[in-house]
């Protein structure tokens, strides 16, 4: 029987390990999945985490509850030897071991990726994972609790400053999002007042969102500015020290939240520690039906796929291009990759991968969003509608569909949770401190309002 290993738990790995497990033959092969986290994040939607409308567990899909005959690796895969079919792995206890393998799939994803920047490494938190969405949550409403025993003045106005780098999706929508988490916890706080609100959304291109055109990107600027955002084009961020944000247009102020969405990189281990061949951008060379390498020069027994993989844009009439990096891509390319997997086993032919867009759609808050679809463009409430009802059908199996439903019902009801457990990132220290007078941290309670 041989050994099918795939690097990485992300939406490629994930719905390449599930369809390889509902369609092998029990003979036929075994799968090894390897990856860091015991769970796949269903990134759209960590801007409704961010914003508290959607529980961040929900968010995540168990890999052991799904891949049940999977053997699970949690651990870092930090050097692939394709030669001698081995890969090394590094876990998160003990020391790193070789496993071997008859056939790999490489599905490692992008990483987050950061500039040198004085002060984005120390005061910045990214939004790629469940837990940065949950601590940005956290602060916000850390931070109005803070703020609202204060006077005014500058420590509240840095209180009360949100500043997101990059205007792409994910920091379009996490922006959009939490802008409107603040704006309604005005009603649980009489203390602060909507004119003290100062979210800043900085982008170094002339327009923010380049997957759709260029009036509804402008509409999407003056429908956030229009809400109280300050969005800042052609601007780069020069330095965050000490939370003093400072603009490459010479503006300059305070902010206790710097949520940092610049865009992704090429993962490390793939560009450095693999005897793949790769492109100029870091990515594993692969063909259209999502084998590695060339025509003219395969690579036996490898496949890729995901954010880490330059697949071939077949629906694009331009010599060279690449799938972008998206969720629509990385679960269609895994499904495909397992089935042509399969196909090259039984010895039948592969098919490529072609795939046209289904359109774009972005939450821009709670009831805001737009869509676009060709020419087609759809503002505001019913591009929010369409946002969730295309998410909650695309999020993997039906109990996370259900349990996301639940959440959103009783939302509407009751509105989103306020409760701040910014404590979680330190959990002992109560413990610790036995209760002693000024020894609890600041905001280890925060949230706890009507």
């Amino acid at each position: 029987m041989r050994t099918i290993l795939v690097v990485g738990g992300g939406y490629a790995g994930f719905y390449t390990a599930w369809r390889l497990e509902k369609k092998l033959r029990e003979d036929e092969a075994r799968v090894i999945v390897v990856d860091p986290r015991p769970y796949m994040t269903y990134q759209p939607f960590l801007p409704e985490v961010v914003a508290g409308s959607v529980e961040a567990r929900h968010a995540a899909v168990a890999l052991r509850r799904h891949l049940r005959k999977t053997t699970l690796i949690t651990g870092t895969v930090t050097r692939i030897d394709h030669a001698h079919r081995t890969v090394v792995i590094r876990p998160a206890v003990g020391g790193s071991f070789s496993q071997t393998y008859d056939i790999l799939v490489v599905t490692a994803g992008a990483v987050t990726r950061k500039l040198a920047i004085p002060g984005v490494a120390e005061h910045a938190i990214g939004m790629k994972h469940v837990e940065e969405a949950v601590a940005i949550r956290d602060r916000l409403l850390t931070a109005f609790d803070q703020a609202a025993i204060l006077p005014r003045g500058p420590q509240r106005q840095r209180l009360l400053t949100v500043t997101f780098v990059g205007g792409g999706f994910s920091g379009v929508e996490g922006f959009g999002e939490l802008l409107s988490l603040a704006r309604s916890l005005l009603k649980k706080y009489p203390e602060l007042d909507a004119s003290e609100l100062s979210f800043h959304l900085i982008e170094a291109r002339d327009r923010i969102l380049p997957e759709v055109t260029d009036e509804p990107g402008r509409w999407v600027v003056r429908h956030l500015e229009k809400r109280g955002g300050h969005v800042h084009l052609d601007a780069r961020l020069r330095s965050a020290e000490d939370g003093h944000i400072v603009l490459s247009t010479g503006e300059e102020f305070d902010s206790e939240l710097i949520v940092w969405t610049a865009g992704n990189g090429a993962n490390p281990m793939v560009h450095n520690h693999t005897d793949l061949p790769i492109d100029a951008r870091g990515q594993v060379v692969v063909r259209a039906d999502l084998r590695v390498g060339t025509d003219a020069e395969p690579v036996g027994d490898a496949w890729a796929a995901g954010d880490d993989a330059a697949v071939p844009d077949l629906a694009v009439r331009r010599p060279g291009a690449a799938t972008v990096p998206n969720a629509q891509h990385a679960v269609r390319q895994g499904k495909l990759l397992a089935k042509n997997l399969i196909a090259s086993l039984r010895g039948h032919p592969t098919k490529p991968y072609r795939h046209a867009g289904l359109g774009t759609v972005a939450t821009l808050g709670l009831g805001h969003g737009i869509f676009q679809w060709h020419g087609i463009v759809i503002k505001g409430f019913p591009a929010w509608v369409m946002h969730r009802g295309y998410h909650v059908l695309a999020v993997p199996t039906w109990e996370r569909k259900v349990r996301v439903l639940a959440v959103w019902a009783t939302a509407l009801l009751y509105g989103r949770d306020i409760v701040s457990l910014a404590s979680v990132q330190d959990p002992r220290r109560a413990f610790q401190t036995g209760g002693e007078p000024g020894a609890e941290p600041v905001g280890a309670t925060a949230g706890h309002r009507g």
